[in-house]
């Protein structure tokens, strides 16, 4: 079993460098204006009494808006991946949410059968328990097993509401060893969604070797800029049209 008792003594030190006042994130100057936005971000509905006629609808806008992919609950994929044949937009899904306390092994086959049935990307969530717990292995082998078994571009959700700095940088240094593609903030469904000075210390902890997404109360143009600008890569959220556009947001919404 993988032994990452070193991070704790490390990631104290990794967070004061990556929010002390000299820290500066080096980002290429299309991530801080508005072009392309739209091909920057997840458009998602991951309500419980989402309705098929509500992804199909998501679906029509990821299309015409060009969004980079849409995000829905594993039911829905099917009618997803069949909604968006021959367009550019991807097709993402959820495994272990919003919770992440669900079994190693139930987790790795959730993200098995999403890809079998149509997802292109995987967002799962963190075995938060685990990193609280101090159980770093537990953790890293359930990244690796989802990684493994999905075979595609998979973004662990950290619930950065729900850990210390010093957690959340060390769940960004196990995730850069087992082959995952992202960290993401939020589930949307906690506490809080995504702040910038949580998308500079993760973009601090990955470097440019995995993506950062933020997700979680992003609502406006302003916000998603400010994701951005902070080093985020993409952008998950229900007011992507709004955000896209520049129109003002509608309705209530963690996500």
């Amino acid at each position: 079993m993988a032994d990452f008792t070193e991070l704790f003594d490390t990631a104290s030190a990794a967070v004061e460098d990556a929010l002390g006042p000299a820290a500066a994130v080096s980002r290429p100057a299309a991530l801080r204006d508005s072009a392309n936005l739209a091909g920057r971000i997840d458009h998602t509905v991951l309500a419980a009494d989402a309705t098929m006629a509500r992804i199909e609808q998501l679906c029509a806008e990821a299309r015409e808006h060009l969004f980079a992919s849409v995000c829905v609950n594993s039911r829905w994929v099917p009618l997803a991946a069949e909604a968006l044949h021959g367009s550019s937009v991807l097709v993402c899904t959820v495994v272990g949410f919003p919770l992440g306390a669900m079994s190693r092994r139930a987790k790795a086959a959730e993200a098995a059968i999403a890809v079998e049935e149509g997802a292109d990307e995987i967002d799962m969530v963190l075995d938060i328990g685990a990193i609280k717990s101090g159980d770093l292995a537990g953790a890293y082998e359930d990244m690796c097993g989802v990684a493994a078994a999905a075979g595609k571009p998979v973004k662990v959700i950290l619930e950065t509401c729900l850990l210390t700095d010093e957690e959340k940088a060390i769940a960004c240094l196990l995730a850069l060893r087992s082959g995952v593609a992202y960290v993401k903030t939020s589930t949307g469904f906690s506490t809080a969604g995504a702040t910038t000075d949580d998308i500079r210390l993760m973009r601090a902890m990955v470097g440019d070797t995995l993506g950062v997404k933020a997700s979680g109360g992003i609502r406006t143009t302003d916000d998603a800029l400010a994701m951005l600008a902070a080093g985020a890569d993409r952008i998950g959220a229900s007011a992507s049209i709004a955000i896209a556009t520049g129109a003002s947001a509608g309705g209530p919404g963690g996500y």
